[in-house]
């Protein structure tokens, strides 16, 4: 008997999301944000955008358990043509399957046509999985925040080059191409 699809879908986060957001943060990190900060965020900050990967009901089943789980979450702060990545969080056990980078090229996506030209973030240098991401998306390290986490340890601040120029396009397709081909070889589908 083969797999069966998983279907997932990309859409706003909202704040009745935000119970869920927090279990999702505080399984995902070390210092996850508060409460107040979401409901600040989704509520407040008019320069917020967060999306919401979720696992969508198998046809026929809206009832199911599974349905609505919250898979991932992502956001950004789009500030005087900049989209400045905020969080991208998956939950441990969906982890390792192409979902943060799907978030990851979904922020690019939604930023964009809002206006942003360049993507910018802050990553841990001891978070691997995430610099080796980002790298493959062409940013590029451009500074340092000492002190950055609680733990005292620093950020990277990187940033990608223009997300219009062709040669950033044909990049986001190639990888957008490989990993759509990475998803369907794990019966993943993912709509927005």
């Amino acid at each position: 008997m083969g797999r069966q699809r998983i279907a997932l879908t990309i859409d706003p986060l909202t704040p009745e999301d935000i119970p869920a957001a927090i279990a999702l943060e505080q399984a995902a990190y070390l210092t996850p944000w508060p409460q107040r900060d979401y409901r600040h965020e989704l509520e407040q900050n008019r320069l917020a955008r967060y999306l919401a990967l979720r696992q969508a009901a198998p046809p026929g089943r809206a009832e199911d358990q599974a349905a609505g789980l919250l898979v991932g979450l992502a956001g950004f702060w789009l500030i005087a043509g900049e989209i400045h990545i905020t969080t991208i969080a998956i939950q441990p056990g969906w982890k390792g399957r192409g979902l943060g980078e799907r978030l990851l090229v979904g922020l690019l996506e939604r930023g964009e046509t809002l206006g942003g030209t360049v993507a910018t973030l802050e990553v841990r240098p001891s978070n691997r999985a995430a610099l080796s991401l980002y790298q493959k998306y062409s940013f590029q390290q451009v500074g340092q925040r000492p002190d950055y986490y609680p733990d005292h340890e620093t950020a990277l601040i990187m940033t990608t080059p223009p997300l219009a120029s062709p040669d950033y396009r044909a990049l986001l397709d190639r990888n957008k191409a490989k990993l759509a081909a990475r998803l369907a070889g794990q019966d993943i589908e993912v709509s927005s």
